[in-house]
């Protein structure tokens, strides 16, 4: 008898960053975030190992003047390598927008056999679009899985613009606000993580209150590590 034990397919959560690449994320800022979503991979590796839901797949979307994939397809946590993104360019986030609600389908980023879960999306920006990003945010709120997707903003620096964020969140509360490079490694580590190890679980949280825990979470991390008394900020 065949005492092998048999492998149940797992669902996929895709964990998506968007990254504002523009000029003015030079120096420090995409220091940081280079430095702080490398440092992540191997706690979301862990997670991934360790949950019997989902395994969690990694995609990377970089916005400037143009839009350009770290990878041409999500990758698995376990194998995932982070490369350094250089900055350069304008900030395009409407043309952004379009080329994630393309890959949010199952004929694209979300095709998995066994299913997938709603993704989490992280936008990290220190400014305001510079293109007509209206057009891309409205068709993109169309998309049933960006509609059931956790969607986190962090806002860097002080010319980072909330508004925006907001609207792409659709919860202000769900935009956070980091001004020196500790609290920035702090805070894409906390909620990558976080958003992910809710994202990813069949039961315990409803869909629709999965946001809610999220910014709960962050808020309570946030009033607890006083990151806005470090000396490090952005200049």
């Amino acid at each position: 008898m065949n005492t092998e034990r048999v492998k149940i397919a797992r669902k996929t959560m895709v964990l998506f960053f968007l990254v504002d690449t523009s000029g003015s994320m030079s120096g420090t800022k995409i220091g940081s975030l280079n430095d702080a979503i490398r440092e992540t991979v191997p706690d979301l590796k862990d997670l991934s190992a360790n949950n019997p839901d989902a395994a969690i797949k990694i995609a990377t979307l970089q916005f400037d003047t143009n839009v350009h994939w770290l990878y041409p397809q999500p990758i698995e946590s376990e194998d995932f390598v982070w490369n350094d993104l250089k900055v350069g360019g304008l900030t395009n986030l409407g043309e952004a927008l379009n080329e994630l609600n393309s890959k949010l389908s199952k004929e694209q980023f979300l095709q998995e056999a066994a299913g997938s879960y709603a993704p989490v999306i992280i936008l990290l920006s220190d400014g305001g679009p510079t293109d007509n990003y209206k057009d891309g945010l409205e068709n993109i709120k169309k998309n049933n899985w960006f509609k059931y997707a956790i969607k986190i903003a962090i806002a860097i620096g002080n010319d980072a613009d909330k508004n925006v964020l907001s609207e792409f969140t659709g919860n202000s509360e769900a935009v956070i606000e980091v001004h020196n490079k500790s609290a920035l490694k702090a805070i894409i580590k906390f909620v990558s993580v976080t958003s992910s190890q809710v994202n990813s679980k069949s039961s315990g949280v409803t869909d629709g209150t999965k946001t809610d825990t999220v910014i709960n979470g962050i808020t309570s991390y946030v009033n607890t590590q006083n990151m806005d008394d470090v000396d490090d900020d952005f200049f």
